[in-house]
């Protein structure tokens, strides 16, 4: 099932949303181009140094680089126990924090986010405003790394925002539109239909698939992290349910008014 519109009406051109799209689809593209695959998405070192790594955070100042070790390539930190030498020069770490919000493992879970995000960003960025839904994506982005430090404080594999930033605006839009409906075509062998469901089928739907493309990523590049990667998308839905108030510039009521089906 793919999502295709909402039956929110919407009172100006979602260009925050657009933007981050592209934003998305040329960060993949340019992640991609250096020693990665259109397909596979970045190699393991891109994620490495780009991604945001829990034990940098908690070890400020401590860097992580893919090495070998017994169980093969892993990620190595400078201060671990057995880990002698310092890690290749990296990109500060709070820097990492913002650039993770961006990265994607494959295309598949490119594609995805960014049917969701089109979808159901439009009209949460139609809610609060343009400034505010870049500042509300971008904090949800960073509190589901927050989770994710304290999850695993300790924990060596890259942290990935951009499917946590986008499950915030879908925290957002459940509380924005209860009521909403999206019309989505079901995909069936040599068959297909277009039918009308209420947004919480396609928020379910878009956490668990998003979720296991996901953790099947994080566990065939590093073998571990998925639970962390889990707890990502759980702590930006739980940021967009309980902060989305905050930036609404309207009140509930009319922030839950949908119009008719088209």
């Amino acid at each position: 099932m793919i999502p295709l519109k909402d039956n929110v009406r919407l009172a100006h051109v979602p260009i925050v949303t657009i933007a981050l799209i592209v934003a998305n689809v040329v960060a993949y593209l340019i992640a991609s181009a250096h020693g990665g695959s259109l397909i596979g998405g970045p190699t393991d070192e891109t994620l490495v140094r780009y991604g945001a790594i829990p034990y940098e955070f908690t070890h400020y100042g401590q860097h992580c680089d893919l090495g070998l070790s017994g169980l093969g390539q892993s990620v190595l930190c400078s201060g671990q126990a057995g880990v002698a030498g310092t890690a290749r020069p990296q990109p500060a770490t709070w820097l990492t924090a913002f650039t993770a919000i961006f990265l994607h493992v494959n295309v598949l879970q490119l594609l995805l986010n960014m049917i969701f995000l089109a979808v159901f960003g439009t009209s949460v960025e139609d809610a609060i405003g343009r400034v505010r839904f870049v500042c509300f994506y971008v904090l949800g982005g960073l509190a589901a790394l927050a989770v994710a430090i304290v999850l695993a404080p300790d924990s060596v594999d890259p942290v990935l925002g951009a499917g946590a930033a986008i499950a915030a605006v879908l925290g957002a839009y459940v509380v924005l539109y209860p009521r909403g409906r999206i019309l989505s075509v079901v995909l069936l062998p040599f068959f297909f239909t277009i039918v009308e469901v209420p947004a919480w089928t396609m928020l379910a739907l878009w956490f668990i698939f998003d979720a296991v493309l996901g953790l099947l990523g994080a566990a065939s590049a590093f073998g571990a992290g998925a639970g962390i990667a889990y707890g990502t998308y759980v702590g930006g839905f739980a940021f967009g349910l309980l902060a989305v108030r905050a930036f609404a510039r309207r009140r509930s009521g009319e922030l839950a008014t949908v119009g008719p089906s088209e």
